[in-house]
This record gives C-alpha cells, structure tokens and sequence, in this order.
C-alpha cells in the first residue's frame, strides 16, 4: 500500500483521502492540545506558512492516547489551535496512534518509519526520555508511537523519508524539509 491509499475524517467531519496531496511533501503529526509539547503548534504553523506554496502541507491528526491530553474534540479544538497558535493547517478528527486500535495510517508510518531512539546528545532528549520511562516504561518498547507530537517526513512521492520524536522542535526540521521541496 501507498500513503495515498489512506483515508481519513477532517476536524469538521469530512471525508478525506491523503491521495489529494499527491506530489506534495507532508509532515504528519499527532498532536494533543493539553502536552508540553503543544506550543509546537506554533512552530508547526511557521512552517506551514513558510513552505506552503512550494507544496509543502501537515496534517495534525489529534490523539488523546497519552496521558488524556487531547480533552477537546471538533469546534472546541479547531477553535483552541487557531486562537491560540494561528494554526491553518489540516487536522483531523481525533484518533489512535497506537496499539491494536491504531488508525491504519499510523500502522503504515511506524512500518515504514520504525523507532530508532532518541539523540541523547541533546539535553531536552535527555530530560524526554527519563521523564517518560520513569511515568511510562512500556511505551518505549518497540517501534510505536511514543508521545504528542511525533512527526513523519513524507517526500513528493508518497514515501515516508523521516521520524521526528516529540523533542525535535519544528524548525530542526526545516532543513529536511527544504531538500524535499
């Protein structure tokens, strides 16, 4: 299957299907309104705004998985993003990102974009990753989504190129996402 086999339900209750951004370079992010991670959203939103017109789109896909730190729902959190972090990007409805229950999308990126660890030569990593295996331990095995804010590359074709962990802020990443446009 292809990234562009897969549907999904926008915040307002349409029916997509990532096929309408084919030859667009993507960042798929799951995303909760009540994390450490949310201010990201900002960041998130600079970058959108930066590449936009060079074909560059994110789909925030909203998980209440962890921790319960996605409490809001439809209006509520379309309404929370845009006042308080500008957002304009797409979001969907809430979903699941991991375990049996995760949406097929997301068990297609963790296949195609396995956990490969954190980078522990960065002090906010450090601080991640100690944090959470201490509350968390059981979501560091295996390849699953681990938190808020995990971000997927995906290049002009559909390939999913990059992993990004809850730590990386979105302008890290602006670089990569340069070399795909």
């Amino acid at each position: 299957m292809s990234i562009y086999s897969y549907p999904y339900t926008s915040l307002d209750g349409e029916e997509k299907n990532l096929a309408d951004y084919q030859g667009k370079v993507l960042l798929i992010v799951n995303t909760a309104s009540k994390c450490g991670f949310t201010p990201q959203y900002a960041g998130l939103e600079k970058l959108y705004e930066t590449y936009r017109d060079q074909g560059f789109v994110i789909l925030g896909f909203p998980c209440d998985q962890f921790a319960n730190q996605e409490p809001l729902e439809g209006e509520g959190l379309a309404n929370f993003c845009s006042l308080n972090y500008g957002v304009t990007f797409p979001l969907s409805e809430k979903i699941k990102v991991r375990g049996k229950e995760a949406d097929p999308l997301y068990q297609f990126l963790i296949q195609e974009a396995p956990f490969t660890g954190e980078d522990p030569s960065k002090p906010e990593t450090q601080s991640f990753m100690k944090k959470m295996k201490g509350k968390f331990p059981k979501l560091f095995d295996g390849d699953s989504i681990k938190w808020n804010f995990t971000k997927f590359l995906i290049d002009r074709n559909g390939n999913v190129v990059s992993r990004f962990e809850p730590p990386v802020k979105p302008g890290e990443i602006a670089g990569s996402i340069e070399a795909l446009l």
